[in-house]
């Protein structure tokens, strides 16, 4: 009895934010089945780089970690200033920012930690966050463990993809304290375009909103030529958002970055408050600050080497579809994804799991990213191009038949 008493209490001990379902949906619990059998899955779903054989340089990115001064703490809110100007220095070389003053950065351990703080700036408990739909669903737990609530406005989709102003003014309401922008969009690899972004800004200072842009995937533009940053943007409020995980394909180093812009008393105020936050925390690790720059640097081995995978594995899913007219893709302009518009014949996690099932083929379904209806896949363009063609032609046998 006092050990059913004592297990009784304990549901009354954890938090209503934490309190998420855990059980296993039906395709993860078929990729489980399908592992455990040691069935060779094609993995179409993989973002992991390390993954995918694209790998910097190991000797020196790991002799980069070996410095002396690491041994020597040096507390810093906002980040040692040698690597917030290594960041500088790459926007300047990557994107001709030339005006982005390190004391505009607080670096994190990753961008999930810097939402966590502009989350913790911004809103009060049961506050909203404007977020796209179709997006990554990691914004609801980031969402959860702020107390605030997200409030989805769509993004339209007609010979490329739109923001729906319309709705998205709708979605506003008095509790609304920011808007966020991925910069390309995760899955759709749509970017913000110059009116978008102009648009974006009057809605923020007509209702008093932030803005927060993601632009993990900035540098992955399928044409090659730049995009603009929203890294000094000057006319709303903005926190911008990124990290070496993608930038440099190396996720496994933890060093991402917050940069504060905006009207001139407005960002120093946010700034004031992000370092207290910052310095509460202090999670930046010394050796990764100070290779900074050597991390950084190798995005010049990696991208040119992912940005031709992307290449050539939308070229050889254009090639398959050719003869498949009842599948299409969607317009993608950047980022390592892509989505497929198939016959709805069933819905997105049952098309995942029979692909999985008969043709050992892993895709994420299109609600994994509430797509608004049934009908689409999403593939990693990031693969090895021989799994990647395989995966696609197995994939294609069942959902365009």
């Amino acid at each position: 009895m006092p050990a059913v008493a004592k297990f009784v209490r304990s549901q009354f001990m954890f938090s209503q934010r934490t309190n998420w379902r855990r059980s296993p949906n039906a395709l993860t619990r078929a990729v489980e089945e399908a592992r455990t059998s040691r069935q060779q899955i094609l993995d179409l779903t993989v973002s992991n780089p390390t993954e995918a054989g694209i790998l910097p340089d190991p000797n020196a990115v790991l002799a980069a970690l070996v410095d002396a001064k690491a041994m020597h703490y040096n507390p810093q809110p906002r980040g040692l200033l040698e690597a917030r100007q290594a960041v500088c220095h790459y926007y300047r070389e990557s994107h001709r920012v030339f005006d982005l003053d390190p004391e505009r950065l607080i670096l994190t351990t990753s961008t999930s930690e810097a939402y966590s703080y502009v989350f913790r700036l911004l809103a009060n408990p049961g506050d909203e966050i404007l977020v796209p739909k179709p997006s990554y669903p990691l914004f609801e737990f980031l969402a959860d463990l702020a107390d605030v609530e997200l409030v989805p406005y769509p993004l339209l989709y007609d010979h490329g993809w739109q923001i729906d102003f319309d709705s998205l003014y709708k979605a506003r309401t008095a509790q609304s304290r920011a808007v966020i922008v991925v910069h390309p969009n995760n899955p759709t690899g749509s970017y913000v375009s110059a009116l978008e972004a102009t648009t974006l800004n009057r809605f923020c200072n007509e209702f008093g909103l932030a803005l927060i842009a993601d632009e993990v995937f900035l540098d992955y533009s399928h044409d090659g030529a730049p995009r603009q940053s929203f890294i000094t943007n000057p006319d709303a409020l903005t926190f911008t958002l990124s990290g070496i995980s993608k930038i440099s394909a190396l996720p496994q180093m933890k060093l991402a970055w917050l940069a504060t812009s905006g009207p001139k008393e407005l960002a120093a105020e946010a700034e004031a408050r992000l370092e207290i936050i910052a310095d509460t925390f202090l999670s930046m690790n010394a050796p990764i600050q100070l290779a900074a720059s050597v991390l950084l640097e190798q995005r010049k081995q990696v991208q040119p080497v992912l940005l031709d995978r992307l290449r050539v594995n939308l070229a050889e899913l254009d090639s398959q579809l050719a003869s498949r007219p009842s599948c299409t893709r969607l317009q993608v302009e950047g980022g390592w994804y892509v989505v497929l518009r198939v016959p709805a014949v069933a819905t997105d996690e049952e098309m995942a799991i029979d692909l999985l099932r008969k043709m050992s083929v892993l895709v994420h379904p299109g609600h994994f990213y509430d797509f608004p209806s049934e009908g689409y896949l999403v593939l990693s363009l990031i693969a090895e191009p021989a799994a990647f063609r395989d995966g696609v032609a197995r994939s294609l046998t069942v959902v365009a038949a």
